[in-house]
């Protein structure tokens, strides 16, 4: 379980609502467990639904850093997740960790895109 600190959401750039409506966009279309959005350091996004077969199971963050490693990107500046979960999976913060280095904040919400709060890799 993550400890989410607070989060200003009145302060939140255009980009990180960027995010967040990709995110809920992609989970509403999808009608996936999670959604998520991420932001490369060169400006780039990308967005992704949890992925559930039965020979095959990703998360959504977990989609969404394959893409971006996948497209030759070399890091992540910002990532959103909006999952009824409630909570970051360790794995997923992780996988941030692993390709873009510690402190990169991953912002938490529910399915209708209320943040609830900010995890950091």
């Amino acid at each position: 379980m993550t400890d989410l600190p607070e989060l200003d959401i009145a302060n939140l750039s255009a980009e990180d609502k960027k995010l967040v409506t990709l995110a809920r966009a992609t989970r509403a279309r999808t009608g996936a467990a999670e959604g998520a959005a991420v932001r490369d350091t060169d400006g780039r996004t990308y967005a992704a639904a949890t992925v559930a077969l039965p020979s095959l199971q990703v998360s959504a963050i977990g989609v969404c850093v394959a893409m971006a490693v996948a497209s030759g990107s070399r890091g992540l500046e910002a990532v959103v997740v909006l999952t009824g979960a409630g909570e970051v999976a360790d794995a997923d913060l992780a996988a941030v960790r692993d390709f873009a280095g510690a402190g990169v904040p991953t912002l938490v919400g529910d399915a209708r895109g209320t943040l609830a709060g900010v995890a950091r890799s």
